[in-house]
């Protein structure tokens, strides 16, 4: 198996060698959408993830995760302190093309197969997908069960309230919905028809584009 990490600088996906089957723990805070753990003896795909702080507590990981045999899904907290098994599964790189419904079609820009992942499979992670978008995929008994998005896209906002004369303090936000449905927070300045750059983890306002 080749293990994936995403190159913000060149736009591509890094991939490493990692035997396919095997496990390794990793930090609760590293868990990232798309990853396969292993938790209380099966296997679960993480669909979303959000990172909480409450006050003075210690943080904690909330995810919603997929069960690879069930497909049944389920909520699993963990501790910012806690350790996850992570499971490495065969992994390709797999190019957006379009949306049919709650279909979503991908090329493999290995051997230019067309696969189709439904929208209970990929989540959240629909709303970080445009045409041409470049994933990682991770392959279940030669099924693709999950894909792993590049840490930023760029997409363009298709509604949001006029901006405010000579607003340019960031911490003045207003809502804004982007090109896949996705709603985020933006600062007054950002207007109608602007690319902006997106965490795909947070789903949070990062810069114009």
């Amino acid at each position: 198996m080749e293990g994936v990490s995403y190159n913000a600088e060149s736009g591509k996906f890094q991939y490493s060698y990692i035997p396919a089957g095997g496990a390794f723990m990793i930090p609760a805070t590293q868990i990232r959408r798309g990853m396969v753990l292993k938790v209380d003896g099966e296997l679960y795909s993480v669909m979303t993830i959000q990172h909480i702080t409450p006050g003075n507590w210690r943080g904690m990981v909330q995810t919603k995760l997929r069960n690879l045999r069930s497909g049944k899904q389920t909520e699993r907290r963990f501790r910012s302190e806690e350790s996850a098994d992570r499971i490495t599964l065969d992994s390709h790189e797999l190019e957006y093309l379009y949306n049919d419904g709650n279909d979503y079609h991908f090329m493999n820009t290995e051997n230019y197969e067309q696969i189709t992942l439904n929208a209970e499979h990929l989540g959240d992670s629909v709303y970080y997908l445009i045409a041409n978008t470049k994933v990682a995929a991770q392959f279940h008994e030669g099924n693709p069960i999950s894909i792993e998005l590049p840490t930023t896209v760029d997409l363009t906002v298709i509604e949001t309230e006029p901006s405010v004369r000579s607003a340019t303090a960031t911490n003045v936000t207003k809502a804004a919905k982007v090109e896949t449905g996705l709603i985020v927070q933006v600062p007054q300045f950002v207007n109608q028809g602007d690319t902006i750059r997106i965490d795909t983890e947070e789903g949070k306002y990062m810069q114009r584009a």
